[in-house]
């Protein structure tokens, strides 16, 4: 049996082919109705992206040349990432592995190693050299400099990020695959998650959201209700290559901690004991199941003063364990990855206390951070 529909007439094949001259274009236009007024919660969202998209750059990788496919066609590459306007002096923060491949090659501090397109207020894409202010690989950040007029640059604004809650509205601003200034919308889906960056490192206290991040968001801000940065976004979590509902974000107070030390010095300056400490696994081997072992302690540093007692060999060369870490004011040490994590909450200059496990029982010693040369 052949259904009907499988084998239309050849009248409704002309009509179909040729128009229908019996009816009038009005009479096959719908009514049209105005859209209306948008609802609060739009025009919120609307005029947020109005106000930040202008401080949201898109940044390309000037090692990155077009190539000749086998096609002949050009082949240009994609945006590489985002980035944001920091300042009135041109600095442009995003992130460390969005110029990578530029930075892998060792440029010297004012070096060109990325072009900036800056959008101006008639739309148009305005295109800069970016030179290098410095980058911080640890914590996936970089800083660039474009030589701009003032009218182009609209620094953000910068929230913090240690009063954010789970289930706060966020907005996500940058260019995903090469389509630029492109705006999506969630949540906070989870705070304090660890980051594992295209850079290769691991971030501590990464903010997680559902809001749609892919490649090329890299760099670009998430903004609060406010429209304040809370984040650099940096990361997605996929099988796939693009979003699974699940991006992470720098928090904006390690932003601030980093950024204004890698514009004054191009470097970040961290605090450190300038010690050596065993490794885990060097640690287990000698019974050492919780805490962190000092092995050595250069004469004349802060920790030699403050008397902190490294590993020995005594006689017959029989090992003699020195002091093992297991505190830092209220934080307990598990072990010597714990903490370098935990002295990186801390600045040079700062003064702690150090709760050390010795053969003799548990001492505390106080100490005054110095710059890691370590």
């Amino acid at each position: 049996m052949m259904f009907s529909y499988l084998a239309p007439s050849f009248r409704y094949l002309s009509a179909y082919a040729l128009g229908d001259p019996t009816v009038t274009i009005e009479e096959v236009t719908p009514p049209v109705s105005p859209t209306g007024k948008l609802y609060p919660s739009e025009e919120r969202t609307v005029e947020l992206f109005e106000r930040n998209t202008y401080s949201v750059v898109n940044i390309f990788d000037v090692t990155l040349r077009p190539q000749l496919n086998m096609t002949g066609m050009v082949e240009v590459p994609e945006g590489n990432g985002s980035g944001i306007v920091w300042d009135e002096q041109g600095h442009i923060v995003t992130n460390y592995h969005v110029i990578g491949n530029a930075l892998s090659k060792n440029p010297s501090r004012n070096q060109v190693v990325a072009r900036v397109n800056i959008l101006a207020s008639d739309g148009v894409q305005k295109s800069f050299e970016g030179t290098l202010v410095g980058a911080d690989r640890t914590k996936d950040l970089a800083v660039l400099k474009i030589d701009a007029p003032n009218e182009l640059l609209r620094p953000v604004e910068v929230g913090k990020s240690s009063t954010l809650k789970v289930g706060q509205r966020c907005l996500a601003i940058g260019n995903p695959f090469g389509f630029d200034h492109t705006l999506t919308a969630g949540v906070l889906s989870g705070l304090n998650r660890e980051i594992f960056s295209k850079a290769g490192v691991t971030i501590r206290g990464g903010i997680q959201t559902d809001a749609a991040i892919n490649p090329g968001n890299s760099g670009g801000p998430l903004l609060n209700s406010k429209g304040k940065v809370i984040g650099i976004n940096t990361a997605i979590f996929t099988q796939t290559g693009t979003s699974a509902g699940v991006g992470f974000a720098i928090p904006s107070d390690i932003v601030l901690k980093i950024i204004p030390q890698l514009i004054q010095s191009g470097k970040v300056v961290r605090p450190g004991l300038n010690i050596e400490i065993a490794p885990d696994a060097i640690a287990n081997q000698l019974n050492v199941r919780t805490g962190a072992l000092v092995l050595s302690v250069p004469g004349e540093s802060a920790a030699a003063n403050s008397g902190l007692i490294p590993t020995k060999r005594g006689f017959a060369g029989k090992i003699i364990l020195g002091d093992v870490i297991i505190g830092v004011a209220n934080s307990p040490i598990k072990n010597a990855t714990e903490l370098s994590k935990v002295l990186e909450d801390y600045s040079v200059g700062d003064k702690v206390v150090l709760k050390v496990q010795r053969n003799t029982g548990m001492v505390e010693i106080p100490l005054t951070l110095e710059e890691s040369r370590l």
